[in-house]
């Protein structure tokens, strides 16, 4: 397969198109998390659809003193991975295509959501992200749209904008791809030096901490419901680690689906520790929130939920999450 390179709009209209037409959003410097979306938006198309990856450098969700101009472009490269993970077309479009005339005067704003954890960080960012993911959904005029997990928040917003505003595209989010140190994959990964990598490991080590934390407090919770509401349950329970007090059965069963405060202290930890080390880690967030409008969930919370943390490590932002389930069962 050759990729094909296109520049205008106009030209990306003028293909014939047969199936369906996925596509792919970045922002270039593209990596194995990008070619992962390639190849789902690929198994989505099918042979006879179409698979479009957009690369564009979005100058509107680049806040003050931001790295838009050290922003990577590797259009080259770009075009050699899209090419072997199964894209049709690479749509490249320059700032006056997508904004003729200069940046726009009516623009999309993501409410409240996009004012807490990373738009409380980032002021204006996700109102600029929004922004352009309409612009180039109606230059791309899919049926469907990939989007990574690792941007979890952003990954809301587009799904609540094309909910609230009847956009006709399906939203597909695809999940984290990690390094085998554990790593969220990002094109910022490439500022870190191997000291600075290292304290970046934190990252995803308290998410996987507050995961296991999370395991296993299910895990006590199930076995709560299956053994009879007798002295051998609170001797059962009491067997897989939790005191005797902690193990009486209204307590468990009842009052407490997995402890979202207990999730936060076992990442809080590891967190802490990593701002000791050299150089540090100063983190910015760690948060568990409803995926539906990103706020706090209470330690009685059920169902779906994201451990989500925000650091900086030198001079680089590195972003994470997690998705976790709260009383699967009842």
């Amino acid at each position: 397969m050759t990729t094909t390179l296109l520049r205008t709009a106009a030209d990306l209209h003028a293909r014939v198109r047969h199936g369906r037409r996925a596509v792919v959003m970045t922002m270039g410097a593209l990596h194995e998390g990008h070619a992962t979306l390639v190849r789902a938006a690929r198994g989505i198309a099918g042979p006879d659809g179409e698979v479009v990856v957009t690369v564009f450098v979005n100058p509107l969700q680049f806040g003050a003193g931001e790295d838009l101009d050290r922003y990577p472009r590797t259009l080259d490269a770009d075009l050699k991975i899209a090419e072997e993970a199964g894209a049709d077309v690479v749509f490249a479009p320059s700032v006056d295509e997508v904004y003729p005339g200069g940046a726009p005067q009516v623009r999309v704003s993501a409410g409240p959501m996009g004012e807490r954890l990373e738009g409380a960080s980032r002021p204006g960012h996700f109102d600029g992200m929004l922004t352009v993911v309409a612009k180039l959904l109606h230059l791309t005029r899919p049926d469907v749209a990939l989007y990574g997990q690792k941007d979890a928040q952003q990954l809301a917003l587009i799904r609540r904008m094309v909910r609230d505003l009847n956009f006709g595209v399906e939203i597909v989010g695809v999940a984290t791809v990690r390094e085998d140190d554990g790593l969220a994959l990002s094109s910022r990964n490439r500022y870190l030096s191997p000291e600075e990598r290292r304290t970046a490991l934190a990252l995803s080590q308290a998410l996987f901490a507050g995961r296991d934390r999370h395991a296993a407090q299910e895990a006590l919770r199930a076995r709560a419901r299956e053994v009879p509401a007798t002295r051998a349950r609170a001797e059962a329970l009491s067997a897989i680690g939790e005191s005797r007090a902690a193990a009486d059965t209204h307590a468990v069963v009842k009052a407490v689906p997995g402890s979202a405060a207990a999730v936060r202290a076992a990442a809080r930890l590891v967190l802490d520790e990593a701002a000791r080390l050299t150089p540090p880690l100063v983190l910015d967030y760690l948060a568990l929130v409803d995926p539906a409008d990103f706020t706090d969930i209470d330690d009685d919370f059920t169902g779906e939920a994201v451990l989500a943390v925000a650091a900086r490590v030198g001079s680089t932002r590195l972003i994470d999450n997690l998705p976790l389930t709260f009383g699967a069962a009842s």
